[in-house]
This record gives structure tokens, C-alpha cells and sequence, in this order.
């Protein structure tokens, strides 16, 4: 029998709490309430989780710090971020930090759990692409470990973020090819962001300043003017 996947709500609305709680129970998920920041940040620490659904306004820890704390972990955690607060500064703080989707109150509950189960099919499908592939990725000394989810440079690990590791390693299956900032959003963070291609920016930035001998002149991960990005060996480099 297939154990029930587990997901911890931080929610401080007892209300919109018990709404989840039911919807997501009848899917057959295990669910547990958090009805503040600091217990949020306890349980997600204590246990391991399949899903993350979180509020951004909480009492105690807020939810952008404990989305943070979530990415800092080893194990990769899908979050959901929910918020009364619709701005796109908002939205882009999450995802910034590592969200995978977000949805503005009031929201339908039928519309979460659509996400939810979305996020777990997108998970489970890359888990299987990475079991079929398997196969360590070397580019001069950047080596790229799917299955281990580690990356090193010249035998040193380079210690990156869940997000930041997907991203590499997509731009590291698809050498010299150009990937505009829309198109690496919907392969590497899911179709539902379209809208914030900018925040592969930020993300690119932060590979850059880990990888490059000189972020300012990046050597592997390129900017093609006008089209978007695209990652190269250091010995096939034709400028940025």
C-alpha cells in the first residue's frame, strides 16, 4: 500500500486551516495545522515532508523566512505560498526565495488542490528523468551529480540552493543551446509563472557568483543579447 504523502499547513486563519485540512484529507494526504510561524518552523524541522503549503503573514517566524529555512535544507520540500497580500513584489519574494507556486486570497480550494497534485506529478516525473539518466555531467572541472544532487568545481562542492541546482543542471543537459528567460521559467519552475521571467535573473546571478572565476564575465553560463542564456565549457567559451 502507497504511504499517504505528508503536508504540513502553516495557516494562522483557523478557518481557511480546517478548508485545507478537509480538501486535502479526502485526496488521502496526511495532514498537519501549524497556526504560527514558530511552530511551523519546529514541525518543518522535526519531520520530513512532501509538500509545504504556507502562509506569508504569519504570528512568530513569517512565511518568507520559513520558506527560506525550507530551502536551506538538504531535502528538496514543493511549497505552495498562499497570501492576502496579491502585489507582484510579493509573489516575486517568494518565488525568489524558492516557492513553487502561489496563490492569492481568496482562493478556490479545488484550484489548490489542482496545484498540489500538479506539483506532485512534476516532482515525480523528474525523479524518474534523473533515474533514467543517472549519469554524472563533467564540463572541464564542473562536475554535475543528478542523482546525488552535488556539484563541484575543481573537487570542491559548490553549495547551492534546490532552485539553483535545477536550473544548472537543465542548462548543463542542453550545452550550447540559447533558452530565453520564458523558457527556462516553464521548464525549470513550472508553467504557472509565467509573468516573472525575472526571476531567473536573480537566479542565473547566483549561479554565476558560485561558479564563474568572474561573474562579471562569465565563462559557462552566457547572456546570447536579445534571445536569453545559454550554459557552455569554459574551452568552447565565444564571450557574454
Amino acid at each position: 500500500m502507497t504511504k499517504a504523502k505528508k503536508i504540513l499547513i502553516v495557516e494562522d486563519d483557523s478557518n481557511i486551516a480546517e478548508l485545507l485540512h478537509i480538501h486535502l484529507r479526502d485526496e488521502g494526504y496526511e495532514i498537519i495545522h501549524a497556526p504560527d510561524g514558530d511552530r511551523g518552523v519546529a514541525l518543518l524541522e522535526s519531520s520530513q515532508w512532501d509538500a509545504l503549503i504556507l502562509d506569508l503573514m504569519l504570528p512568530g517566524v513569517d512565511g518568507l523566512e520559513i520558506c527560506r529555512r525550507a530551502r536551506m535544507m538538504t531535502r528538496y520540500t514543493p511549497i505552495i505560498m498562499i497570501s492576502a497580500r496579491a502585489s507582484e513584489v510579493h509573489r516575486v519574494l517568494g518565488l525568489e526565495l524558492g516557492a513553487d507556486d502561489y496563490l492569492a486570497k481568496p482562493f478556490s480550494m479545488l484550484e489548490l488542490v489542482a496545484r498540489v497534485k500538479a506539483l506532485f506529478r512534476r516532482q515525480e516525473a523528474m525523479t524518474m528523468n534523473l533515474r533514467m539518466e543517472a549519469g554524472t555531467l563533467n564540463f572541464a572541472d564542473l562536475t554535475i551529480d543528478p542523482v546525488a544532487r552535488e556539484v563541484r568545481l575543481a573537487q570542491h562542492i559548490v553549495e547551492l540552493t534546490p532552485r539553483e541546482f535545477d536550473l544548472l543542471y537543465y542548462f548543463a543537459k542542453h550545452p550550447g543551446k540559447v533558452f530565453s528567460r520564458l523558457n527556462l521559467l516553464n521548464q525549470v519552475w513550472g508553467y504557472q509563472h509565467d509573468g516573472y521571467e525575472h526571476t531567473v535573473n536573480t537566479h542565473i546571478n547566483r549561479l554565476r557568483l558560485k561558479i564563474e572565476k568572474n561573474p562579471a564575465e562569465p565563462e559557462r553560463i552566457l547572456t546570447v543579447w536579445g534571445k536569453g542564456y545559454k550554459f557552455v565549457s569554459p574551452d568552447s567559451t565565444q564571450g557574454d
